[in-house]
Order: structure tokens, then C-alpha cells, then sequence
């Protein structure tokens, strides 16, 4: 068994409630990790995974300008300080109708959501991060951050900016011991491409399709054939936020099954 030597370290993740985020809380936990979990609505999985775990569950509006500052806050206050910051925070509408339908709001949601609220996370986040020996922060961004799709134009754009943001971080921040790695998924089995008002009902609704077909169609497009599951991401956020990957800063690491076809 490979001993990431994480036992006794404070994590900050943000959209904990489910998918992807409740899966890392789930990993650090029983790693022996202390996690400060950020989620507006919080879910059952995340209350009952407080109840058993050094897991804090803390409900919190994280687009709203002061969000970030008051969940690294309550995680300072609650442990004194933190190691490992996880950036989770996404969302997508799938734009349909086009370019020309997205509005200047439709694009204000989606740069808060899928870059703001990482970058007021991080800017709370770093004057107790670089107090550490070392620290890490890890972003989730996406393979939309260089593979450009109309049909998500905006949270394309957003995760590409996400993805720019933290490779400056791991420049100015590495000489301080702080890395800084992002992960790009492909599309993931979770609520945000299977849910009622996920991607593939989006889609298929607006194709007349069955949004199986659609999941169908796009896991085929991928080497495996198949989605990302949440548990994978979570391995791979484990693995960049221990020692073992130490000299591992201002990267990104992919994680589509082979979808993206380039170098």
C-alpha cells in the first residue's frame, strides 16, 4: 500500500456536497485528513460522512463575493490553519441555442462559478497556505480549458482562464513552497452530465434524443469508451496533494479516457 503520509493535514474543498467534491472529502477522510467541506446545499451523503469522519460540513453560498473568506475562515478557526486547498467549484448550461443567445449574465454565472470563486478561494486561502513548510492547492478544470466547444462557449472560456490562473499561481507562489497542479476531467458520472437537468438532458432535449443516446454517443468518442468516475479524480487529487509529487507544480493532468486525441 502506497502511504501518502497525509494523516494530520487540514483540507479546504469546495462543491463538497456531491459528485467530484464529495468524492475527494471522501478520499481525504480516510486518509487521515481534517476537511473543511464549502457546499451551498449541502447533501445526505456529506451530513453522514460529518457525522463518522474529522469532516466539517460547512453551508455556504461560495459565488457570493465573501463566501470563499468565510469557509477558509471556519476552517482556520476550527484547526488552525491549512495544508491542501481543492478547488471544485463548476457548473454548466449548455448553450443550445448558440452563441448569440448567451447573454452578458449567462457569461457573468459562468466566470464566477467556474474561475471567481476559485480565485477568492486561493486569495483567502494563500496567507495561510505559504505559513506551511509546503502546501498544495488543487483546481479541477476541464478538458474544455483547450478543447473549445460552442455548445459550452462559456464555461469553456471560464475554465480556460481557471486553468491560465493557476499555472501564475504555481509561478509565484512555488518559491514560497506552495504548488499549485490543476486536473482537467472529460465528462465524469455525475449529476452535473446524468442529473434531470444535467448535459445529456439538455442535449437530448434539444435533439429530440434520449439523453442515454447522448451518454452513449460521448463516452464513445473516448479510447475506454466509457465516463470518468468521481472515485478516479478524488485518486488523483490524493496522489497531487501528498509528498509523493512534491516537484509537481504548475501542471495539468488529464483525465478523459483518451477522449482528447492531440498531443
Amino acid at each position: 500500500m502506497l502511504d501518502l503520509n497525509l494523516a494530520g493535514k487540514v483540507a479546504v474543498v469546495t462543491g463538497a456536497g456531491r459528485g467530484i467534491g464529495l468524492s475527494v472529502v471522501k478520499a481525504l477522510a480516510a486518509e487521515g485528513v481534517s476537511v473543511v467541506a464549502g457546499s451551498r446545499t449541502g447533501s445526505k451523503d456529506l451530513t453522514e460522512l460529518a457525522a463518522r469522519d474529522e469532516v466539517r460540513s460547512v453551508s455556504v453560498d461560495l459565488t457570493a463575493p465573501d463566501g470563499p473568506q468565510r469557509l477558509i475562515d471556519e476552517a482556520v478557526s476550527a484547526f488552525g490553519g491549512i495544508d491542501i486547498v481543492v478547488n471544485n467549484v463548476g457548473a454548466v448550461v449548455p448553450r443550445v441555442q448558440g452563441f448569440l443567445a448567451v447573454t452578458d449574465e449567462d457569461w457573468q454565472w459562468a466566470l464566477t462559478t467556474n474561475l471567481m470563486v476559485a480565485v477568492r478561494t486561493a486569495r483567502a486561502a494563500l496567507p495561510h497556505l505559504i505559513r506551511r513548510d509546503t502546501s498544495v492547492i488543487v483546481t479541477v478544470s476541464s478538458v474544455n480549458a483547450f478543447l473549445p466547444d460552442p455548445g459550452v462557449i462559456d464555461y469553456s472560456a471560464a475554465k480556460a482562464a481557471l486553468s491560465n490562473f493557476s499555472k501564475s499561481l504555481s509561478k509565484e507562489f512555488g518559491p514560497q513552497g506552495v504548488r499549485a497542479n490543476t486536473i482537467s476531467p472529460g465528462p465524469v458520472t455525475t449529476a452535473l452530465w446524468l442529473g434531470d437537468q444535467g448535459v445529456a438532458a439538455v442535449v437530448g432535449a434539444a435533439a429530440a434524443a434520449d439523453p442515454d443516446e447522448v451518454v452513449r454517443q460521448t463516452a464513445a468518442q473516448s479510447a475506454t469508451g466509457r465516463f470518468t468516475h468521481p472515485q478516479e479524480v478524488a485518486d488523483l487529487v490524493l496522489l497531487l496533494a501528498s509528498e509523493r509529487t512534491a516537484n509537481v507544480t504548475g501542471a495539468d493532468f488529464v483525465i478523459d479516457g483518451g477522449l482528447v486525441q492531440t498531443l
